[in-house]
């Protein structure tokens, strides 16, 4: 085979482990940033602890654009309280303030009227059909803390898919070519 064919042997075999290495080291980050993410679901009790504010309802308190940090505990909801909740039926949550709060004497449960502070109703028309008052399932968490404008970054890229794929191909091509 001679010097030429062992030379390139040892060049493959090193692209080979280059190879590996980058591919594990990306799989660590991935495997790491889902451990983060699970590690801020157990420590907040919120099922979703980080959001971004999409719209401009709840102006002048936040912007479009800002990150919330929610946190869910047994306290009970108060009037005034900035809460993320699911209505039935959407995909998307709505970060709005707690306008009134009612419970129910005989079953204890508390339903929440919500309205955004930019809104000139409250959210009973954003609510499922028929539902007059949001029960507690439906509540994601409160918001506890605020990034302004952050958020930006995942409205862009939601509403220009073209600008994600190509900051993961920019990102990609960056793992695939570095050099450890």
């Amino acid at each position: 085979m001679g010097w030429f064919g062992e030379t390139m042997d040892s060049v493959k075999s090193i692209q080979i482990r280059q190879a590996l290495s980058q591919a594990l080291t990306l799989g660590l980050i991935v495997t790491s940033a889902l451990i983060i993410w699970k590690g801020l679901i157990c420590m907040t009790g919120s099922e979703s602890p980080v959001v971004v504010v999409l719209s401009e309802s709840m102006e002048p308190g936040f912007a479009r654009g800002d990150i919330l940090f929610l946190h869910m505990s047994e306290d009970p909801i108060r009037a005034g309280e900035i809460v993320v909740f699911n209505v039935d039926g959407r995909d998307i949550p709505i970060v709005h303030r707690v306008i009134k709060v009612h419970e129910r004497k005989d079953t204890g449960e508390v339903y929440v009227l919500t309205k955004g502070d930019n809104n000139d109703e409250d959210d009973r028309a954003l609510y499922a059909r028929g539902q007059h008052w949001l029960q507690r399932r439906h509540i994601m968490g409160r918001a506890v803390g605020f990034l302004p404008y952050v958020g930006w970054v995942t409205i862009i890229m939601t509403e220009r898919p073209i600008i994600k794929y190509i900051l993961i191909g920019a990102l990609g091509l960056l793992v695939i070519t570095s050099k450890d």
